[in-house]
C-alpha cells in the first residue's frame, strides 16, 4: 500500500523558458515554507533516464508536478512511466490567472518572484491536503 507520509514533488526541468525557472524557484520556496520531512523532490531527468529509485518513489508515494508550460513534460513523464500525479500546477496557466510574468529565465524580477510565491503557496496547500488525508486517498 502506498504511503501518504511522503509526497514527491516533480518540477519542470525546462531551462529554455522563464516559466521553467519559476517552477523550480516555487518548489524551493515551498520547501522553505513547509520545512517538512514529508516532501521529497524527484529528479525529472533521472526519472526519465530510468533511475529505478526515482521511479519507485513516484510509484509508491503521492506526486505533485509543477510544469512550466502547456507541454506538461513533468506530468506526462510521470504518467508515461506508471505514476499518477495527485495534482499538477502549470506556471503559464497561473500567469494568465494572476497577470504576473517573469522578466527572464535568469532574472525573474518582482512579478516573477511574486508568481513563484503564489505557486509555492499552491504547492504547500496541496501537500498539506494530501498529508491530511493519509491513506484515505
Amino acid at each position: 500500500m502506498p504511503s501518504s507520509k511522503l509526497v514527491s514533488i516533480v518540477a519542470c526541468s525546462g531551462e529554455e523558458i522563464p516559466e521553467g525557472t519559476v517552477s523550480r524557484v516555487a518548489v524551493s520556496k515551498a520547501f522553505g515554507k513547509l520545512m517538512s520531512p514529508n516532501i521529497v523532490t524527484t529528479c525529472l531527468p533521472l526519472f526519465l533516464a530510468g533511475q529505478q529509485q526515482e521511479r519507485e518513489f513516484v510509484w509508491m508515494h503521492p506526486t505533485v508536478t509543477i510544469d512550466g508550460c502547456e507541454k506538461r513534460c513533468a506530468e506526462r513523464a510521470i504518467r508515461k512511466f506508471g505514476g499518477t500525479p495527485k495534482a499538477t500546477f502549470v506556471v503559464t496557466d497561473i500567469e494568465k490567472e494572476t497577470g504576473l510574468t517573469p522578466k527572464s529565465r535568469v532574472y525573474l524580477g518582482e512579478k516573477g518572484e511574486k508568481l513563484a510565491d503564489i505557486i509555492a503557496e499552491k504547492i504547500t496547500g496541496e501537500v498539506e491536503r494530501i498529508c491530511s488525508k493519509g491513506n484515505k486517498e
